[in-house]
């Protein structure tokens, strides 16, 4: 019996080592080249990049690049508590946990069964001629229909399943940098809502104290109805305005929870965008390769490598099929002598099927190479995508300092002008239309100021996400 097992053990690792060893059939895998241009865009609108002034976007941590205390609470809030990130989290355990199972296939399962059997045997069936009784037990440890890969299917399909895997983590990855980017975005946009409305509130107080004061000449015949009514839309026009910014602050509030996943606590939330940190500046290179560590174009990739895999499968499917069935146990027709030496028993029992003929299989060939050829033109869309976006960010920041500073000078012109025209009007010399136009205007000039900053601070937050950043920093669901 022990001779008898050794042969076995023999044959198993000798099996095993064949199946370790073998290779697959799928074709070779070469990145396709990307579809896109070696270098950024130069021109009026782009600033020349000077990569050594600031660090790559990738190599940064969100923590470097928004040096804002309060929001990086924020942002470990959301990390913690998002449902989104969650989901994604859940899905690359769920891909792991079917890369497992795919990948023990190419392993053999060892099963032990036990069996008793007690039957009557009837005389003229007997071979003693006589009704008996008849008992068998048995126990047996064995491999059933184990699939010996010779041709690398089962390892075709352990590899597609491997680069789903992996496609599926850098899906995490890049739903972690989006949840940075929309919670900065948000809190920014929270924080210029709330400048808004300060002056908003600054401006009715104005606009009222103007109109008391109008009202105080009307009443003593020193301004027309005109001059009063005309105040008292400006008025009303800052009382909407403190309403609607009222009401934007809100849902931006609303809408950081939702990102955090619970309530953010309100120390943590900003005021006005003028006493905030702006995110730190970062550089795109000189050459559009950095789109290739980008996640969403390391998961088109992985799952062109799957697909990659998954024709060695289908071309395997044409070649034979080897399974092996082997037991080894102990056989008695009385319990008690089940183990006793010279009870062993063992079977082996190898199976190969040809396919001869089946149209499914060339069919489901044909699938897999369309499959790869829309996983090329899906990893070719997403680089060309991710090329668009960095190339509109860059275009942003290399116009966005002109319009600051226009913007600016138009603030203090406006402001200027405003305060001749309220003093040509209290002397006479003007109506009370000019001090209207040129509130308007001031009031006007400030908010697309505001705006302009805002968009300052976002398309930093924008172009640091569209060139992966934080790609290299794993900050995995808590």
């Amino acid at each position: 019996m022990n001779r008898n097992k050794n042969r076995c053990r023999l044959l198993m690792l000798g099996i095993l080592a064949v199946l370790l060893g073998g290779c697959t059939l799928a074709p070779k895998y070469d990145r396709p080249a990307p579809p896109v241009p070696g270098n950024w865009p130069t021109g009026a609108a782009y600033q020349e990049e000077r990569p050594a002034l600031s660090e790559p976007a990738a190599d940064l941590p969100w923590r470097e690049f928004l040096p804002e205390e309060r929001l990086q609470k924020t942002v470990e809030i959301a990390l913690k508590n998002s449902r989104d990130l969650r989901l994604a989290a859940l899905s690359v355990e769920r891909a792991r946990a079917l890369y497992r199972v795919q990948r023990d296939e190419l392993l053999p399962s060892l099963d032990a069964a036990g069996s008793g059997i007690k039957e009557r045997v009837p005389a003229d069936l007997s071979s003693s001629g006589r009704r008996t009784t008849r008992e068998q037990y048995r126990v047996d440890f064995g491999v059933s229909s184990w699939e010996i890969d010779f041709f690398g299917r089962i390892q075709s399909l352990k590899d597609r399943a491997l680069e789903e895997y992996l496609a599926t983590d850098e899906a995490r990855r890049n739903a972690q940098i989006l949840l940075v980017s929309e919670v900065a975005n948000v809190w920014f946009a929270l924080a210029a809502d709330g400048e808004n409305l300060a002056l908003s509130h600054s401006t009715l107080e104005t606009q009222q104290t103007a109109y008391n004061l109008i009202r105080k000449r009307y009443d003593v015949g020193l301004a027309s109805e005109l001059d009063l009514s005309r105040a008292q839309t400006q008025v009303d026009t800052a009382r909407r305005n403190v309403a609607i910014y009222t009401q934007w602050a809100a849902q931006d509030v609303n809408a950081l929870n939702l990102l955090a996943g619970t309530p953010v606590p309100a120390e943590f939330l900003p005021s006005e965008l003028s006493w905030i940190k702006p995110p730190k500046e970062v550089s795109a290179g000189l050459s559009s390769d950095v789109l290739l560590s980008r996640p969403d174009v390391l998961a088109a990739e992985h799952r062109l490598k799957a697909a990659h895999a998954n024709i060695g499968a289908a071309r395997a499917a044409f070649f034979p099929r080897i399974s092996l069935t082997t037991t080894v146990g102990t056989a008695s027709a009385d319990l008690s002598d089940l183990f006793k030496s010279g009870q062993g028993t063992w079977t082996f029992g190898p199976q190969i099927v040809m396919p001869i003929f089946d149209a499914r299989t060339w069919s489901a060939y044909d699938v897999t190479k369309v499959e790869r050829e829309i996983s090329v033109t899906r990893y070719e869309q997403t680089i060309q995508a991710a090329f668009r976006e960095v190339a509109d960010a860059l275009a942003l920041k290399g116009t966005l300092g002109e319009q600051l500073a226009a913007q600016q000078s138009l603030v203090e012109a406006t402001a200027k002008a405003y305060r001749l025209a309220d003093a040509r009007y209290d002397r006479g010399i003007d109506s009370y239309l000019s001090v209207l136009d040129a509130q308007r205007s001031l009031y006007s000039a400030q908010q697309a100021l505001t705006a302009l900053r805002l968009e300052g601070f976002t398309s930093r937050i924008t172009l640091y996400k569209v060139l992966g950043g934080g790609s290299t920093e794993d900050f995995r669901y808590q």
